[in-house]
């Protein structure tokens, strides 16, 4: 059974970013989209941090978190051969419930591909008045979209205005 990370949120959390499952490379790393041709982190990275790519896991996350951005995935655990969505079976979904009353200022869910609102939304109401955004996967297996294309899409998602 594979198992997922800990959502990554603090008291100023806005928005919320929501992956299906981490895929191998990730889980081997223990650190949210950690395969090197994920495009999430290079559009975080431009997007908040001049386009300068950051190395470290740590700093990613604090950029993240300096701007109002979590991570979580709708999959607490599953199992899956390889890392594709359409392979994963027997999934458990992680507590949203829980985590929106512990972290009430997030205010928009963009969910990073179909597969992540697809299980989201097999056990959460999308009529809770939070924003909810469907972005174009950042996956490399999603080739449909260059990473221009991606990027203003994703842009847009994590602007955030109060």
């Amino acid at each position: 059974m594979l198992k997922s990370f800990a959502a990554v949120t603090d008291e100023n959390t806005r928005i919320l970013v929501v992956g299906s499952m981490p895929g191998e490379a990730s889980l081997k790393a223990g650190e949210y989209y950690a395969y090197k041709y994920n495009h999430f982190w290079p559009i975080i990275c431009t997007l908040f941090n001049g386009g300068e790519i950051l190395t470290s896991y740590e700093a990613k996350l604090s950029l993240l978190l300096s701007v109002r951005i979590g991570l979580w995935d709708s999959l607490k655990n599953c199992r899956r051969l390889g890392s594709l969505d359409k392979d994963i079976k027997e999934e458990k979904l992680n507590n949203f419930k829980r985590l929106f009353n512990k972290r009430p200022g997030i205010k928009r869910i963009v969910f990073n591909g179909q597969a992540a609102k697809r299980f989201f939304t097999a056990h959460n109401t999308l009529e809770d008045g939070r924003e909810y955004l469907l972005m174009p996967s950042t996956s490399p297996a999603n080739a449909s979209k260059s990473f221009e294309e991606k990027l203003a899409l994703w842009r847009t998602a994590l602007t955030f205005k109060e």
